[in-house]
């Protein structure tokens, strides 16, 4: 039995990313307040080589749910900036690792601290409970479709 308690499109733009949307736009305003100058998907690539740094760039797209194309002009445009070098693996060499900057690392603390400041402002007012019950369901539509 189809679970139509919401109006279609309201929930078709709740799932699909509507507070995502939301969280990142606020996360680029806070980032352009502080004068820090990358993208939010710029720094989703950078955020994943903070956890662990030297991934290929199919890892990188396999991480931040982005196609090829997509992570290539975004390491592209990273290098530019200087924050991230391509260096070819030592396995193979058709294929190129991504290593942080000194000055990516730099920007960490300052770039978390922003998005921890925007999570708290994005969930004012939301209890931990509501937060497992949002992370249950999500996760729940993802498996679905995986």
């Amino acid at each position: 039995m189809p679970n139509n308690q919401f109006k279609r499109g309201e929930l078709y733009s709740f799932i699909t990313g509507k507070a995502s949307t939301a969280i990142g736009r606020r996360l680029q305003k806070n980032f352009k307040e502080a004068n820090v100058e990358i993208t939010i998907e710029q720094w989703s690539v950078l955020y994943h080589l903070w956890k662990q740094d030297g991934l290929s760039q199919q890892q990188l797209c396999d991480a931040t749910f982005r196609d090829k194309p997509s992570i290539t002009r975004l390491v592209d445009n990273l290098e530019k900036l200087k924050l991230v070098k391509r260096v070819a693996s030592k396995d193979d060499r058709r294929m190129n690792m991504i290593y942080l900057t000194n000055e990516a690392q730099v920007l960490q603390e300052k770039t978390m601290g922003l998005a921890n400041q925007t999570l708290n402002e994005a969930l004012g007012g939301v209890t931990i409970e509501e937060i497992e019950i949002a992370k249950m369901v999500l996760q729940k539509v993802y498996d679905n479709l995986s």
